[in-house]
């Protein structure tokens, strides 16, 4: 399985920050933005992975992760030359995806849950159709939403409703089979010009091969996309590593636990950031086991 992550776009409701740098380098907490999603990836066991970026962005990138080695991953990049939609995306990387499955997460969304990794891999091992992932959210209305029937079964898929049938939001993480590409390559812009992943989605759903899985107790979702949920995760994330003494999306630690680098490169890397206290929680914990 092939691995994507949108970091394009303008950020536009992040103004004035994001008019000097990404919305995805942006701290949250003790780290950039982009490392929840790659962190994501990564612990779904996904090492062939594209970063689409705007056209200006992506030196930035480059410069942040490199080609991935570090982490024992393949990082590579395309540009995005103005926002045309999720299921742009797609078209964009088109020949990274080849005629793999991909998962696709946005660059500004942030994951965490108990055994959340273990769960994407035994997902991402046979994907057929796709799977989506639904959160449950006081205000519907401002998602693409998901409508369950009585046997937890994908019925209904809808964008911003008026009138929301279901309080699931559908979050910015897709697992797709190898036709995504021909199906997004079938869309048409939508009113607002744009290919819209509700309508890719809806494809799948009309064959048969859409599932919603809940990400109910246990599990936070956040959209850091604005100046409020930017403070609210970076506050969510220090709270959780002050108490419980982990950090959330440490590449190094995922890189060496998942086997992609061993424990003296990860001591290595966190030696390099020694001064600061993401470092040397990488140097403790590659010490400690």
């Amino acid at each position: 399985m092939k691995g994507v992550i949108l970091a394009g776009g303008n950020g536009t409701r992040l103004h004035p920050i994001t008019l000097g740098a990404s919305k995805q380098l942006l701290p949250v907490y003790d780290k950039p933005l982009i490392y929840y999603p790659l962190s994501v990836l990564m612990l779904a066991g996904i090492t062939d992975i594209q970063i689409i970026t705007a056209p200006d962005e992506a030196q930035a990138f480059h410069r942040l992760l490199g080609d991935g080695s570090w982490l024992g991953i393949s990082l590579t990049y395309a540009e995005q030359d103005e926002p045309r939609g999720l299921a742009d995306a797609f078209l964009v990387s088109a020949d990274h995806i080849g005629g793999d499955s991909v998962a696709l997460v946005l660059g500004d969304n942030i994951f965490h849950g108990y055994e959340f990794g273990p769960m994407l891999q035994r997902l991402s091992e046979d994907v057929r159709g796709c799977f989506l992932f639904g959160y449950p959210v006081r205000d519907p209305e401002r998602y693409g939403v998901g409508v369950l029937d009585e046997r937890n079964e994908l019925v209904a898929i809808e964008e911003k409703p008026a009138r929301p049938r279901s309080n699931m939001a559908i979050t910015g993480l897709y697992l797709y089979d190898h036709k995504v590409v021909d199906f997004a390559r079938g869309l048409r812009p939508s009113a607002r010009g744009e290919l819209e992943i509700t309508d890719l989605n809806r494809i799948y759903l009309e064959r048969g091969e859409a599932t919603l899985i809940p990400l109910g107790r246990g599990f936070v979702w956040l959209d850091a996309g604005t100046h409020d949920a930017l403070i609210d995760a970076g506050n969510y994330v220090q709270v959780l590593e002050h108490r419980q003494g982990v950090r959330i999306a440490c590449l190094e630690e995922i890189a060496w636990r998942m086997g992609y680098i061993d424990r003296e490169t990860c001591y290595d890397l966190g030696s390099r950031l020694a001064t600061s206290p993401y470092g040397r929680y990488i140097m403790e914990t590659a010490e400690a086991w």
